[in-house]
């Protein structure tokens, strides 16, 4: 096998959550490109049903499936969708996250740490514990975490906490699946999702470059769900083979 070849996913059937926009649409579309079949899932329908169908037109192979991460029915029934569309389950990648609301910890309310935690952990956990039922040797799973959980961010630290969480789910779960299947995680910097925007307080692209030069990302510029979308790739590709239980800086070296 070449070198370029050993970064083909052909044959390879992938799951991403929160794959209706943002970083899950990027990462659907880049696994889509090396050669697997997606199952896109997010609560969304008409999200989901667009990027599939997208994914269809460039002649990929593409299943949708409106999916609450945070039932863990849900997941099991997304799962198996997977393996009843393309026969088999080979990667899953945990993207559905995030949080609604923000604000120093001693005022967060508790249903919104409980909000948080259902969608960053749990589903995370749960998710990854239906896909592992159903694949088999080689399957990859790809926690999507974020630079948050390297630090304090005043405002966010129950999402940073919970993160933080991912990352330490990623290396158990590494440690107890090898060697049957592979679990890294890749935190994501600056990347100017929907959500991202609306955090930075960013109306449109165009104050993007002031807003990158003030955050003193060392690289210029923001990140593209494209970026994470190729170190998911990798992550799931025997181009990585020996690589398991580790969390990759996708920062632009911030």
């Amino acid at each position: 096998m070449g070198v370029l070849d050993q970064y083909r996913l052909d044959g390879q059937v992938a799951v991403v959550t929160g794959g209706g926009r943002g970083l899950g649409e990027g990462i659907a579309h880049a696994l889509s490109d090396a050669g697997a079949a997606v199952v896109v899932a997010a609560r969304r329908g008409a999200e989901v049903e667009k990027v599939a169908a997208d994914i269809r037109t460039k002649g990929g192979k593409a299943l949708a499936v409106p999916t609450d991460v945070t039932n863990s029915q849900a997941l099991e029934a997304l799962a198996q969708a997977a393996v009843d569309e393309f026969g088999t389950l080979s990667i899953l990648v945990n993207n559905a996250g995030g949080s609604r609301a923000m604000g120093p910890l001693t005022e967060l309310s508790p249903q919104d740490w409980q909000d948080c935690i259902d969608l960053n952990i749990t589903a995370v956990w749960a998710a990854t514990l239906a896909a592992v039922k159903r694949m088999s040797e080689g399957g990859s799973i790809v926690n999507i975490s974020s630079l948050v959980a390297r630090g304090p961010i005043p405002g966010s630290g129950h999402y940073g906490a919970a993160k933080a969480a991912v990352n330490s789910l990623t290396e158990t779960f590494a440690r107890e699946l090898a060697p049957k299947i592979r679990v890294n995680a890749i935190m994501p910097g600056y990347i100017p999702t929907e959500v991202m925007m609306a955090a930075l307080g960013v109306a449109d692209e165009a104050g993007l470059p002031a807003l990158a030069k003030q955050l003193a990302i060392p690289m210029g510029t923001f990140g593209r769900p494209q970026d994470i979308g190729a170190a998911v790739v990798y992550l799931c590709s025997p181009a990585s083979g020996w690589v398991t239980g580790q969390m990759l800086p996708v920062t632009g070296g911030h």
